[in-house]
Order: C-alpha cells, then sequence, then structure tokens
C-alpha cells in the first residue's frame, strides 16, 4: 500500500483553527491577518497551492514566498516569524507556511481600512480581538504581574459560572452590579492569571473557568 505524503494527509483534515487553505497569495496585507490569527492563538499552517476543497493546484512560482515574507516583516506589528516548506506532489508544489503561537501576542495586522488590529483564529476564520483579549496580553507582559481582588463583583462572577458555562460582558455588568470599564478591567485580570480563558460561540467572545484549575479558589 502506497504510503500518504504528509501534505495530503494534512489537507484530509480540511481547513480549521490551525489549518487554512490557499490557492494563490494575492494579497500580503490580507494574509498578514491569518499571520496575525494564528499567532495569537493556538499557531497553524496554510498550504499554498490547495483549494478550499482540498485538490492540489499548486503554486505558480517564487512569488508566493516573497508575498507572505512581505506579509510578515510589513504588515505585522510586531513581526510574525514563519517556517516554510516547499512539498512536491504528483508533479506540483505546495507551500506549507508554519506559524508557531506567539509569547508576544498581540500580533496586529491592517484591517480593509488599512487600520492595526489583532485578530483570533476561530474554526476556519480570523476575528477580531476585543478590547478585554487585548488588556489580558498587555497584563501577561508586566513584569509585576496582575493583582487580583477578590471583590463583591469577583465572588459574583465565580457564583455565576458555577451554575453557567461561560458569560459575557454584558451579563457580567448585571451581574456583578458594575459598569463596562469595571468589568473589562476585571475580567482581563482574570484572563492575564489564567482564572478565566476566552471561548468563541457564534462569532461572540465568552469568558469560562478554566477547567481544573484552582488558582482563584474563593
Amino acid at each position: 500500500m502506497k504510503k500518504k505524503h504528509p501534505i495530503e494527509a494534512l489537507i484530509e483534515q480540511g481547513e480549521h483553527q490551525q489549518l487554512d487553505f490557499k490557492f494563490e497569495v494575492s494579497d500580503s496585507k490580507k494574509i498578514a491577518r491569518t499571520l496575525s490569527a494564528f499567532a495569537n492563538t493556538d499557531g497553524g499552517r496554510l498550504l499554498i497551492g490547495v483549494k478550499d476543497n482540498g485538490n492540489i493546484s499548486g503554486v505558480r512560482s517564487e512569488e508566493e514566498y516573497y508575498m507572505i515574507e512581505a506579509a510578515s516583516k510589513m504588515y505585522t506589528r510586531p513581526e510574525v516569524p514563519f517556517e516554510a516548506t516547499r512539498w512536491e506532489i504528483n508533479g506540483k508544489t505546495v507551500l506549507e507556511i508554519y506559524i508557531a503561537p506567539s509569547p508576544e501576542k498581540p500580533h496586529l495586522a491592517p484591517d480593509k481600512e488599512n487600520k492595526y488590529k489583532a485578530y483570533i483564529r476561530v474554526s476556519d476564520e480570523n476575528i477580531l480581538a476585543n478590547e478585554i483579549l487585548m488588556l489580558a496580553w498587555e497584563k501577561k507582559h508586566m513584569k509585576d504581574g496582575t493583582l487580583v481582588k477578590i471583590s463583591k463583583p469577583v465572588e459574583r462572577l465565580f457564583a455565576y459560572l458555577d451554575q453557567h458555562p461561560s458569560i459575557n460582558v454584558g451579563q457580567f455588568c448585571r451581574v456583578g452590579h458594575v459598569n463596562y470599564y469595571t468589568a473589562r478591567n476585571i475580567l482581563s485580570d482574570l484572563l492575564a492569571i489564567d482564572a478565566l480563558q476566552y471561548v468563541v460561540i457564534d462569532k461572540r467572545i465568552l469568558y469560562e473557568r478554566v477547567p481544573g484549575n484552582d488558582k482563584l479558589a474563593l
């Protein structure tokens, strides 16, 4: 039995959070958003020269690599590093681009109006990170760490999460009896110390307990 090529095995998975197919790369700014999303989430791979349906079309020239390089060097801030591998399959070339999850998040890339924003990877899409995630990432980089006060709103938040799988910022405002500014700061603090994690449902960012994490036992 003929051994399956590693790229063919990847393609069989279909596009998902850590795998994206590109027939070609024609817009470095657009691909920069994918690099940002992979780096800001769990990393991933771009397979260039593969159609959305998984058929291998092959890359046409060196131009594809230079477009990725331009996306990384010119349009991601800070720059998202990548590793490139060329694969030959049945006479066609597939360019594999690997992006590791980054400790330097957030990585920004230009949106359609050329404003630099952070993206996260959800299923097979790139969506905008919100203000709370941005704050949490910034707090993770603080040398002095993040101090979380066990206040009444925090107690109400975890009491709610004892009964519900997740919460959004609006719900926390109501449950915690706090304004948006306070809710934003508390949620970003708890994300920064890994007492909470984010989850995306229907393109909405929600917050949930980290399973098995008793870092903030109340």
